[in-house]
């Protein structure tokens, strides 16, 4: 009843509101009069979408009717964005487009660095990165020339969010530490600090580096006691999350729980952002899952789910369900872990986000040992192709501000010199091109041919690694075939003809039976010889099955000695047993040399690269030393490769350590824990 009364309490003020609209249109006196009616209307929450967009129209025939001034850009720009609040993005870059036009037939460089950015938020929601960035860029260029700090703060953290998305987060930080820069001399700009803190604790906690992380979200948190910032944000409930989420990947599940719950008691939290609320509930589910708490779970999960279903978050559908795959395996509920792993997986596979679908297979690998080899080879697949697309889109990015900058440069010296100037700087640049491309052609075939010789290398190992276990259940088939042969044949038959000349001596008298009863007990002896030298031939068969990976290793290092002129030495500690090396740890013990060597090939300039496996007491030791150029170690420990490097080694439970000076060359060791004791253990056997 009360849902009814509702309703139509609802629908009493909806045709009161629209007799009041009807009778302000008839009593205004002109256009100009309603063009503020129709603004307001366009932006009322409670009127039908496609009512909002008719007045929003309404609205624009009558700023297109009036005079081409500031002023009709800056309502231009209200029209603008009511169409992005109603999502309606063709409207939106239709009158961007518009504005943009009139204010380069008027010079009016602010109006286009407005509509520049405003062109740069189209293409970021619609996730065409590097339009959106090119944008963000010219916008850039016209808020440095006119010097407006605040609006270039803004640019530069819109450029950083959109790097951070694309994972090229050594340049995002850059541009952080731009915007705040810019910040230093503004007031009120409490909001942009926040932003900018909030964000590079974000990326601290993606690089590991947990303290900075936590520094920088702690300051964010500080920010929010000015009551400036609206409440309706829900700022303080996303950094609470953002610290809460550090402290997990600490594994501080204890701390994490504190801040989780601190997030879900701000007010209105649901109401304002219910998405945070949805994250807020799957994260604190995971803390108690991980302190094995059972409170409340698993209903903490299901009812992020059912939130972020609705809201059509289909990455937080894909972090529930993967959360409620590990619960169930935890419980042993075997069906639903693997139900809820495969819905992930499925879902995950309809997206863009990469990172989903890796997390989404690592997870079924897991809970699903049989088809754990497909589902690591898809991994590998998608892992590679993910950063490859991260490279190429921060290349994108700095070729993007290179190239704008080039045509600035060229269009100013053109300016400045005669016909006779132009003809020689054309000449100029036409051989300079003749001469980048050849060089860049040369680089590109050079590189095309280390592709295609790690491409057979990739190949090589899914193959082998497939096989592997084919091979090892075969040799285990041999192996019983053999000893079941040899038992048979051999020393069952001579057992049993011992044991029935033993009864026999019961019959016979104890001084003929002594000298036969000696006899039969060196028949025995050469029987037990016999058993120990079967033995010894299994141990020795098993041998010859381990060294798989090393062969894999030693086609890379083929590879690469003949695909370049620098000189490659690899050495082995025989004391190392792969068998007992996990398969997890082998492909990431491979992925962390090729990426070192191309890292070598490309940036060292090395004429001496020394590849060296050591076991020491319970670590397994890989080192990479070569004499080139060298690297500043600090600088380069933001860029992608090192970042890989450092992820694969943790996901091995290891270490990295990178020694190198300028001239020097550099050192690279990554130390692996391994359980010594079952090798000695296996070695006693």
């Amino acid at each position: 009843m009360k849902k009814k009364c509702k309703i139509l309490l609802l629908l009493f003020f909806a045709l009161f509101a629209c007799n009041k609209n009807a009778k302000s249109e008839q009593d205004l006196s002109s256009p100009k009069d309603s063009l503020p009616i129709y603004l307001s209307l366009a932006n009322e929450n409670n009127l039908p979408l496609n009512v909002k967009q008719n007045y929003n129209q309404k609205a624009l025939r009558v700023i297109l009717d009036q005079e081409d001034d500031s002023l009709n850009k800056v309502n231009l720009f209200k029209i603008a964005n009511r169409y992005y609040n109603m999502s309606d993005w063709k409207g939106y870059l239709e009158t961007t487009n518009l504005i943009l036009e009139r204010a380069r037939k008027s010079k009016d460089s602010v109006h286009m660095a407005k509509a520049y950015t405003y062109l740069g938020d189209y293409y970021d929601a619609q996730s065409v990165s590097d339009s959106a960035f090119l944008n963000y860029f010219k916008a850039e260029k016209f808020y440095l020339k006119m010097n407006d700090q605040f609006n270039l703060a803004k640019t530069f953290l819109n450029k950083a969010s959109l790097q951070y998305n694309e994972g090229d987060f050594f340049e995002s930080e850059i541009a952080v530490f731009k915007a705040l820069s810019s910040l230093k001399k503004q007031k009120k700009v409490n909001d942009l600090y926040y932003e900018s803190y909030n964000l590079l604790g974000i990326l601290y906690n993606e690089r590991e580096e947990f303290a900075k992380a936590l520094e920088f979200q702690n300051k964010a948190l500080k920010i929010l006691d000015d009551k400036s910032i609206l409440s309706v944000f829900q700022y303080r409930a996303a950094s609470l999350n953002n610290i809460g989420f550090i402290y997990m990947n600490m594994k501080n599940y204890s701390k994490a729980k504190v801040f989780f719950e601190r997030g879900l008691k701000e007010k209105d939290l649901f109401e304002d952002r219910a998405g945070l609320y949805a994250i807020l509930l799957d994260n604190l589910g995971y803390a108690k899952f991980k302190l094995r708490e059972s409170d409340k779970l698993p209903d903490l999960f299901y009812e992020s789910l059912k939130i972020r279903d609705s809201l059509g978050l289909s990455s937080g559908v894909v972090s529930c369900k993967i959360h409620l795959s590990e619960y169930f395996a935890f419980k042993k509920d075997t069906f639903k872990a693997v139900q809820f792993s495969k819905q992930a997986l499925a879902l995950s596979r309809t997206s863009s986000k990469l990172v989903n679908t890796l997390e989404a297979l690592k997870q079924i690998a897991t809970i699903d040992p049989k088809n754990a080899a497909i589902y690591s080879v898809e991994y590998i697949q998608l892992n590679d192709k993910m950063l490859k697309a991260e490279r190429k889109m921060g290349e994108k990015f700095s070729r993007i501000e290179y190239e704008t900058n080039e045509i600035k440069d060229q269009n100013s010296n053109l300016q400045e010199k005669n016909r006779t100037l132009i003809y020689v700087f054309s000449i100029c640049t036409l051989m300079g091109l003749f001469f980048y491309v050849y060089k860049t052609q040369q680089a590109k075939n050079r590189e095309l041919l280390f592709k295609q010789q790690q491409q057979i290398a990739n190949e090589d190992i899914y193959n082998l690694m497939i096989s592997q276990q084919n091979e090892i259940e075969s040799t285990r088939i041999r192996e019983k075939k053999k000893v079941a042969q040899e038992l048979h044949d051999g020393v069952l038959g001579r057992m049993f003809g011992v044991r029935i000349s033993l009864d026999s001596l019961d019959k016979v008298d104890e001084a003929q039976a002594a000298p036969k009863r000696k006899k039969y007990l060196t028949e025995l002896k050469h029987i037990e010889e016999d058993i120990r030298e079967i033995s010894h031939d299994l141990n020795r068969e098993k041998s010859e099955l381990i060294n798989n990976f090393v062969a894999i290793l030693m086609k890379l290092f083929e590879n690469q000695r003949n695909t370049y002129e620098s000189k490659l030495s690899t050495t082995f500690d025989s004391h190392i047993k792969w068998d007992l090396v996990s398969n997890a740890v082998k492909i990431n013990l491979y992925r962390i040399i090729q990426e070192a060597l191309q890292n070598c090939n490309k940036y060292a300039d090395a004429d001496n690269i020394t590849v060296e496996f050591k076991s020491e007491i319970n670590y397994l030791v890989l080192s990479i030393a070569d004499d080139g150029i060298g690297l500043n170690a600090k600088r380069t420990k933001n860029g992608i490769g090192l970042h890989n490097i450092q992820y694969r080694a943790t996901e091995c439970k290891g270490t990295v350590t990178i020694k190198s000076a300028k001239g020097e060359g550099t050192l690279l060791i990554v130390k692996v824990p391994i359980d010594q004791k079952i090798n000695l253990h296996n070695n006693d056997i």
